[in-house]
C-alpha cells in the first residue's frame, strides 16, 4: 500500500529510511499512515535486499501521536467495531516487534502518545537533544494502555517511571529519556539521522540470519519464567545458527583479515 503519509527512501548497504510524513500536523498518526507502515514493514521483513530499517519523522518531528480529529470519529463506532478497528491499528507494534529487520528509531522532536508506542516498538532509540516524549492519554479520558504502550514502558522504562509518566501525562525530555534508558544515545538534532545511519550501517554488515536469530531471542527471553529456561531456548536456537554458512565464512574472513561475505547480507 502506497501513501503520501509513509516516505521511503533506501540507502547504502540495505538501510531502509522509513519516515512518518504529515509534517503539517507534526505528524500524527492516521489510519492511512498506520495501514501503509504495517504494509511496508511486512513486506520488508518478508525478504529481499532490505537489512535495517530506520524510523523516523518529517519535518522536526517524530510524531505527534493518534490524529485527534481520527479519535472523534472512532467515538462514533459501536464497540465491536471500535473493537475490531483497535486490534487492526495495534498490529504495527507486532509488526515491528517480531520482524526480522532489527528496527531504530531516530526520534526528534515531539514523541508523543501511538508514537512513543512506535519508538517503544523499536529495538533501538536514538533521540536529539529537542526530543519529547508524552503519553497523554489521560488528559484526553483514554487509558493509557494504548497500542501495547502499557507492556513496552515498563519494560524499557521500569514500573515507577512508566506510572508517573502515564498518570500524569507530563513530558519528559531528552536527558531525562537518555537517563532511564528509554533511549541509548542523545545527540544533537542535526546529526541525528548520520547517527542513526552509522548504527543501521554497523548492523547490516552483521549476518542478516544472526540478526534476526539475536532479535528474536531478546525478545522472547524478555519474559522467560528463569534463567534455565532461557538457556534452553538459547541453546536451540544456536544449533541453528552454528549450521548456517556464516559462521564459516566469519571464521575464514577473521582469519584472512578481511571483511566477511555472508550470504544473507550486503
Amino acid at each position: 500500500m502506497k501513501s503520501a503519509y509513509v516516505d521511503v527512501d533506501w540507502s547504502d548497504g540495505g538501510v531502509v529510511v522509513v519516515r512518518l510524513n504529515r509534517p503539517d500536523r507534526r505528524n500524527a498518526i492516521n489510519d492511512e499512515m498506520l495501514d501503509a507502515l504495517r504494509e511496508l514493514c511486512v513486506d520488508l521483513g518478508a525478504g529481499g535486499d532490505a537489512r535495517a530499517l530506520v524510523l523516523t519523522g518529517a519535518a522536526g518531528a517524530f510524531c505527534a501521536g493518534f490524529d485527534l480529529d481520527e479519535l472523534r470519529r472512532l467515538s462514533n463506532l459501536d464497540a465491536a467495531q471500535l473493537h475490531a478497528h483497535l486490534d487492526r491499528q495495534s498490529a504495527i507494534i507486532t509488526v515491528l516487534r517480531t520482524m526480522p529487520l532489527p528496527v531504530v528509531a531516530a526520534i526528534d522532536g515531539a514523541c508523543v502518545g501511538a508514537g512513543l508506542s512506535l519508538a517503544l516498538a523499536a529495538d533501538v532509540r536514538l533521540a536529539s537533544d529537542r526530543a519529547r516524549f508524552r503519553a497523554p492519554f489521560v488528559r484526553l479520558g483514554l487509558s493509557g494502555g494504548d497500542l501495547g504502550l502499557s507492556w513496552l514502558l515498563p519494560r524499557v522504562a521500569g514500573l515507577a517511571l512508566a506510572s508517573e509518566l502515564m498518570l500524569s501525562a507530563r513530558f519528559m525530555e531528552a536527558e531525562e529519556a537518555l537517563l532511564h534508558r528509554v533511549v541509548s544515545r542523545v545527540v544533537p538534532s542535526g546529526e541525528l539521522m548520520a547517527a542513526a545511519l552509522g548504527l543501521a550501517s554497523d548492523i547490516t554488515g552483521c549476518s542478516a540470519a544472526a540478526l534476526a536469530f539475536t532479535k528474536g531471542i531478546l525478545h522472547e527471553n524478555l519474559d522467560a519464567p528463569s534463567l534455565e529456561a532461557a538457556l534452553r531456548r538459547e541453546s536451540a536456537l544456536q544449533v541453528v545458527a552454528v549450521k548456517s554458512p556464516d559462521l564459516h565464512e566469519a571464521i575464514d574472513a577473521f582469519q584472512q583479515k578481511r571483511e566477511p561475505r555472508f550470504r544473507w547480507s550486503s
